[in-house]
C-alpha cells in the first residue's frame, strides 16, 4: 500500500507540473493556445486566390489584439501548395503531425487540393470549416467534422444559366470548364438547369490550366453560335479566354462562378477586356458599407496585412469562409474539445457575417444540409473601371 501511494503521489505531482503548461488531450490546444491551419497558392496557375489565406492571418491576429478566444491565442499556420494537391496534403501531413499538432483547419483553397486531405482529415476527427470551394463532395455525403460555407457550384451555374436564358433571352449557351471536380461542377449545374428549360448546351468545352493557345477554343465556340459562355477556370485561364476570345471579334456574353468576382482585380490584369461580365457572389462587395466588413478593413486589413496587399474579395473571403469557426469556438466557451466545438457549430442558425445566411444541423449521414451552411449567391456584372453592378438580390435553387 505505501508503494501505491507513492506512486499516487508521482502521478499527482506529474499532473500539477504540466497543468500550468497547459498539457491537453487535444492535438493542437494548450491552456493558452489553439493552433490552426490553412493553405492557398501564393504561387502557380491560382495565385490570385493566394489572398484568401493571408487574410486569415491578418484576422486572427486582430481577434488575438481584442484578447483571442476565452483566454486563448491562436496560432496561425499556413503554406504555400502551389494549387498542386501532392504539395497540398505532404504541407498538411506535416502541420498534423507536427509536435504541437493541428486543433482544427479553416478554408484552404481549391477543389483537387482539399480532395487530396479530405479523407486523412477526416480519420484523424480533425474539424475543417469552410473550405475555399463550393464543390459537392465536402457535403454530399456530409462527414462529421467538415462544414462547408461556400454555395454549391453546381447551385451557382443554375442561377447563371436560368438568368441567362429567362432574364436576358439568352438561346445558345456554353461553358468552357477547368477539367477537374471544380470545373465539372460547373457543367453538371449548367446542364440540370438547361434540362428544366428543355434546352441544351450549345458547346462543352474542358481546358487544362496550362493550356496557353486558346484559339482553337474561340473557334469552337464560334462554330457553336454561342451567344452565353459559362467560364468555370481559374481567374487568369478565364482572363486569357476572354481576352482571346475579344482577339478573335467573337461577341457573346460572358458569365463565370464567384470564382472570377473580383472584379477590380481581373479588370486590371485583363485591361479591361471582362467589362460586361456576370458573375455569382457569396458575399458584400468591396465597395460595401456594412459596418462589420468595414470593421475587418480598419481593425485586419490596415493593421496587419501586408503593405502590397490588395483590398477585396478575393482578400477577405478568407475571413468570411470561417467566420463559423469563431462563432463556434465562442460558444463552446472554455472548456474546448473538438467534439464540443463540433456540437456547438451544429448549433448555428441564420448566422450572418459577410457572406449569407448559414446554418447547420446535427449530423446527419442522408443530410447534406446538416454540413452544408451557405445556399445562395447573387449576381453582379463589371462595368466601367472595374466596378460592380449588382444585378439581384440573393438567389437559392432548391
Amino acid at each position: 500500500m505505501k508503494r501505491f501511494r507513492n506512486w499516487k503521489l508521482i502521478l499527482i505531482s506529474v499532473a500539477l507540473f504540466w497543468l500550468p503548461l497547459g498539457l491537453y488531450a487535444e492535438e493542437g490546444l494548450t491552456d493558452t493556445e489553439i493552433h490552426i491551419a490553412s493553405w492557398g497558392p501564393q504561387t502557380g496557375p491560382a495565385a490570385a486566390w493566394g489572398s484568401v489565406s493571408r487574410a486569415i492571418d491578418a484576422y486572427f491576429k486582430m481577434i488575438n489584439a481584442e484578447g483571442g478566444i476565452h483566454g486563448r491565442k491562436v496560432i496561425y499556420h499556413h503554406f504555400d501548395d502551389a494549387y498542386n494537391p501532392a504539395k497540398t496534403i505532404a504541407g498538411v501531413k506535416q502541420l498534423q503531425e507536427s509536435s504541437h499538432g493541428i486543433f482544427a483547419w479553416v478554408v484552404g483553397v481549391g477543389t483537387a487540393p482539399g480532395m487530396a486531405v479530405k479523407d486523412y482529415l477526416m480519420e484523424r476527427k480533425t474539424p475543417w470549416v469552410g473550405p475555399a470551394t463550393g464543390s459537392e463532395v465536402w457535403t454530399n455525403p456530409p462527414n462529421k467534422y467538415l462544414f462547408a460555407t461556400y454555395p454549391y457550384y453546381f447551385n451557382e451555374a443554375q442561377i447563371l444559366v436560368r438568368y441567362a436564358a429567362k432574364t436576358m433571352n439568352k438561346k445558345r449557351i456554353a461553358i468552357v470548364y477547368q477539367n477537374d471536380e471544380y470545373g465539372k461542377s460547373g457543367l453538371r449545374g449548367a446542364e440540370k438547369e438547361l434540362g428544366k428549360l428543355g434546352m441544351e448546351l450549345a458547346a462543352a468545352l474542358p481546358l487544362n490550366v496550362m493550356e496557353k493557345d486558346l484559339k482553337p477554343l474561340i473557334m469552337e465556340l464560334k462554330n457553336a453560335q454561342a451567344d452565353t459562355v459559362l467560364l468555370w477556370l481559374t481567374p487568369s485561364a478565364a482572363v486569357r479566354t476572354v481576352g482571346t476570345g475579344k482577339a478573335m471579334q467573337f461577341d457573346t456574353q460572358w458569365m463565370s462562378t464567384s470564382t472570377c468576382s473580383d472584379f477590380p482585380l481581373l479588370y486590371k490584369i485583363s485591361r479591361g477586356v471582362i467589362e460586361g461580365m456576370i458573375t455569382g457572389s457569396f458575399g458584400l462587395i468591396a465597395d460595401s458599407d456594412d459596418p462589420l466588413l468595414m470593421k475587418y478593413k480598419t481593425d485586419a486589413f490596415e493593421k496587419y496585412a501586408p503593405k502590397d496587399e490588395r483590398w477585396g474579395i478575393f482578400w477577405y473571403a478568407g475571413i468570411g469562409f470561417m467566420e463559423p469557426i469563431v462563432e463556434g469556438l465562442k460558444m463552446a466557451g472554455r472548456d474546448l474539445s473538438r467534439e464540443k466545438l463540433v456540437a456547438e457549430m451544429e448549433k448555428i442558425e441564420d448566422f450572418q457575417g459577410i457572406f449569407g445566411k448559414i446554418s447547420y444541423k446535427p449530423f446527419d449521414i442522408n443530410d447534406p444540409k446538416s454540413r452544408q451552411g451557405q445556399h445562395s449567391v447573387f449576381l453582379i456584372q463589371s462595368i466601367e473601371d472595374g466596378k460592380t453592378k449588382i444585378l439581384t438580390d440573393w438567389m437559392t435553387v432548391d
